[in-house]
C-alpha cells in the first residue's frame, strides 16, 4: 500500500507538468513561428519479487515471474518543429520559411540566436530586425529613400529606389538547420539557441539543399492544435483524477490496516 501511494504521487506529478506543457501550447496558439512542445514519460525501476524464468522448487520454470512498478516519471519535453500555417499577411517584411531552416538573428551581447518567427521591422538604422530589435545575420539594412522591398524565394533581397530603373540588391538572407532541433535550448522571445544535444548550425541559402523557401507577405503561425490539445488537457486531467484515487484508496486501505488492533 506504501507503494501504491508512491506510485499515485508521482502519477499526478507527471500528468500536473503534462498539463503545464499544453497549458504553455495553448498560450502561444498566436504567437508566430512557435512550435509546440510534448511531454514524454517513462516508467520507474520495477522490484523484482519472482525473476521471469526462475526455477522453482517442483523443477518448474516461472513464466513470468513478479515485478512491481513504482510509478512514473517526466522523460523529456521535446519540441516539435513540425509546419505550422502559413497565414497571408500583406506586409512586405513579414516573411515565412516553407520548409527547412531558422532565421539567424544577432543578439546585443554578438551570440547567435535562431527562430522561425518572420515579422521582420526596421530599426532606425533602417536594418531588418525582430520585434525586440535583433538584427538578421548576416544584416540587411533596407535603403530609407527605398519605395519597394522585394524578397524572393531563395532570400534575395531587393529595393526599389528613385532613380532607378529596376530593382537594387539590398542583402542576402541565410538560413540554418540542425541535425536534431529539438535539442535547441528555447530562450523566449521566439528563440532558440544551440546545444550540444542540438549540433552545430548548417547554413545555407533558402530553396537550396533542403532548406526552405521565403514566403514574403506570409508569417507562419503557431503550429498548435487547439483541438488537439484541448483533447490531451481532458485525458491529462483525468490522468490526474485517477491517480488521486489512487493516494485516496491506498491511504483508506492504511487506515482499515491500522484500525485492526482494536
Amino acid at each position: 500500500m506504501i507503494r501504491s501511494l508512491y506510485s499515485g504521487g508521482t502519477g499526478m506529478v507527471a500528468q500536473q507538468m503534462n498539463v503545464d506543457v499544453i497549458a504553455n501550447n495553448l498560450a502561444n496558439v498566436n504567437t508566430v513561428g512557435f512550435k509546440r512542445s510534448r511531454a514524454d514519460f517513462q516508467d520507474l525501476l520495477y522490484q523484482t519479487l519472482r525473476a521471469p524464468g526462475a526455477v522453482t522448487p517442483a523443477g518448474t520454470q516461472v513464466p513470468t515471474g513478479i515485478q512491481i512498478g513504482a510509478g512514473v516519471k517526466p522523460a523529456a519535453v521535446s519540441k516539435i518543429f513540425a509546419q505550422g500555417d502559413i497565414r497571408n499577411s500583406q506586409n512586405e517584411l513579414d516573411l515565412a520559411i516553407s520548409g527547412k531552416g531558422l532565421y539567424q538573428v544577432e543578439k546585443p551581447d554578438g551570440a547567435i540566436a535562431y527562430t522561425r518567427a518572420g515579422n521582420f521591422q526596421l530599426d532606425s538604422e533602417g536594418r531588418m530586425v525582430t520585434v525586440d530589435g535583433y538584427p538578421l545575420y548576416p544584416a540587411i539594412t533596407i535603403p530609407q529613400d527605398a519605395t519597394l522591398i522585394s524578397v524572393d524565394q531563395e532570400g534575395r533581397v531587393k529595393v526599389m529606389q528613385p532613380g532607378s530603373t529596376g530593382l537594387n540588391e539590398a542583402g542576402q538572407i541565410e538560413l540554418a538547420n540542425f541535425v536534431n532541433p529539438a535539442g535547441l535550448l528555447s530562450e523566449g522571445k521566439s528563440l532558440y539557441v544551440e546545444s550540444e544535444a542540438s549540433g552545430p548550425p548548417i547554413t545555407g541559402l533558402p530553396a537550396n539543399n533542403e532548406f526552405g523557401s521565403i514566403l514574403q507577405g506570409f508569417t507562419e503561425i503557431s503550429n498548435v492544435s487547439v483541438v488537439e490539445e484541448l483533447t490531451q488537457m481532458i485525458t491529462a486531467q483525468r490522468g490526474y483524477e485517477v491517480n488521486s484515487k489512487t493516494v485516496t484508496t491506498a491511504d483508506q486501505m492504511l487506515q482499515t490496516a491500522t484500525q485492526l488492533k482494536r
